[in-house]
């Protein structure tokens, strides 16, 4: 019996596309890395492209498959990029998590200017708007597929000297609520984590100057962090549920925060 285009298509590999690694020990890290210990051939996209190197060179060392994608997500053209170079592969796209968001520091409101708040809005929610539109169109004719984006304590409510990280934040929560309904019908799960907390990586001890170091170790110490690794397992077990409950949103604390 001739197998059709669909069959085959059923048949291909699956990958996952994780959109925003910029270090192993990241959110955006561990998750690629916990996917590719499924057999899933992870594409990793980013900016820099020693670091996704990597991140890569960590997931064929313990026996997976990676591939890195330098991408500024400047854009449709950018996005688009990378999802036909997926298509071109001959995987089939299963799971893509969106964790790119633009820089997350402190600022008085009144001496913030424009192109801060627009570098905000279009990388951290309207590139995540387009991986979540170009995401769906590839998995509609497989009828299947997860869609995860990354939120932040932000998505829910804003704090001072953080508005324009918070209302591009709320802006991708809002979207993929709406998403959500629209594909869920159609076999395509898609997911929202609010990641409630200060998480151990490289970046969070870099940040500030290199004062993060000193402020993570004061954290850990008193309330503790968000460990990376159990975050992307948390991501793995959203992929993996079927559709009779889906979760839409997720809330991970650090387990020692003074509630």
């Amino acid at each position: 019996m001739q197998q059709t285009p669909t069959d085959r298509a059923q048949l291909a590999p699956p990958c996952a596309l994780v959109v925003g690694v910029g270090e192993l020990e990241g959110i955006g890290g561990a998750v690629a890395v916990r996917f590719a210990q499924e057999g899933r051939h992870v594409y990793v996209v980013g900016r820099t492209q020693t670091k996704l190197d990597a991140v890569v060179a960590h997931i064929r060392r313990q026996g997976g498959q990676a591939t890195a994608v330098v991408n500024s997500l400047g854009g449709e053209a950018d996005v688009n990029a990378i999802f036909t170079q997926i298509q071109r592969s001959g995987h089939r796209l299963d799971a893509v998590v969106y964790n790119a968001a633009y820089l997350n520091m402190p600022r008085r409101w009144l001496g913030t200017p424009p192109s801060y708040i627009e570098g905000n809005w279009r990388l951290t929610c309207l590139a995540g708007i387009l991986v979540g539109q170009a995401a769906a169109r590839m998995m509609l004719p497989h009828e299947r597929g997860t869609v995860i984006y990354t939120g932040a304590t932000a998505s829910l409510r804003g704090k001072p000297l953080f508005a324009a990280f918070a209302s591009a934040k709320a802006a991708l929560r809002a979207f993929a609520g709406s998403l959500a309904l629209e594909v869920a019908p159609l076999g395509i799960h898609v997911a929202h984590v609010v990641i409630d907390g200060m998480v151990e990586g490289q970046r969070a001890k870099g940040a500030l100057g290199g004062l993060g170091r000193i402020v993570m170790g004061v954290v850990k110490r008193r309330n503790g962090v968000l460990n990376p690794t159990q975050i992307a397992e948390n991501y793995w077990q959203i992929h993996q549920q079927p559709s009779g409950a889906w979760s839409h949103e997720l809330e991970l604390r650090p387990f020692k925060e003074p509630f």
